[in-house]
């Protein structure tokens, strides 16, 4: 299946290269899954690329929570990463004005020269995509911005009023690739579809095969209801990671996100 017919009015409205790479991933794998790679050493996250890979289409990080992390070995992680055709999303939720996040781009772990994706608030303004957007620029490379609309932890600060403005002004910046929506609830994520338009992405953390609360505040939904409310990609964690068989929990998880996109559009 071609990404065109697999994504209907999404692929034709995209406007960033970065969503029509993740989306011919995606369709490549028939999963719209973004592994939460929460693992402590390199060793685990090797292991969980090399169990899970054939079925994921992104991995999201946190590369400060590596306990022996080393420039070496992490770029043997992401050299592996990309052999595998994954996207590499740091989770890092920049905060601060532009020209200091711009230089949090660099630093010890110089993520803008591995990362293809990355998540920020917009509390201080839109100039914090400008900064991420010059930071890869500034190394050759490209990259896409996922601002934080919504989070599915409980007593979370992302009011709606709040939610409306991110949305506003990130649907204008072409340096946005997207957002985050909330996967636990398919009706506030329903609506902030609407609000967002086609030609962004949506991306959710919150979803789980077992639905409901689990560890830490955290809140669950299903992942197809997740996709049939506007989803584009599914973040997993837990579910794959601490599986007793996480090859298998994957491809569950791709099934079941790669479902709901072919019900989507019909």
């Amino acid at each position: 299946m071609e990404p065109s017919e697999a994504w209907g009015v999404r692929w034709e409205m995209a406007a960033s290269p970065m969503a029509k790479r993740y989306m011919k991933v995606a369709t490549a794998k028939q999963s719209l899954v973004c592994l939460a790679a929460d693992r402590h050493t390199m060793a685990g996250l090797f292991d969980l690329i090399e169990a899970v890979g054939p079925h994921v289409a992104a991995l999201k990080t946190h590369v400060d929570l590596v306990d022996d992390w080393t420039p070496e070995a992490w770029s043997r992680f992401c050299k592996v990463a990309h052999e595998a055709n994954l996207l590499i999303f740091e989770d890092r939720k920049f905060a601060d004005i532009g020209k200091i996040s711009r230089s949090q781009m660099a630093g010890i772990y110089d993520i803008r020269s591995w990362s293809d994706l990355v998540t920020a608030h917009l509390i201080s303004g839109p100039d914090i995509v400008d900064g991420l957007q010059a930071s890869w620029t500034d190394v050759g490379r490209s990259g896409g911005v996922l601002l934080l609309a919504q989070m599915s932890s409980r007593g979370n600060l992302l009011h709606p009023a709040y939610t409306a403005e991110v949305v506003g002004k990130g649907t204008a910046h072409p340096g946005v690739f997207g957002f985050i929506g909330n996967g636990s609830r398919p009706k506030e994520l329903q609506e902030l579809r609407i609000a967002v338009g086609e030609e962004k992405m949506i991306w959710t953390p919150g979803v789980n095969l077992a639905v409901g609360d689990g560890e830490m505040g955290q809140r669950y939904g299903d992942p197809t209801e997740a996709v049939l409310a506007g989803s584009d990609c599914i973040i997993v964690g837990s579910g794959i990671h601490k599986a007793s068989d996480p090859r298998a929990s994957a491809k569950a998880y791709a099934d079941a996100s790669w479902n709901g996109l072919l019900q989507r559009n019909r």
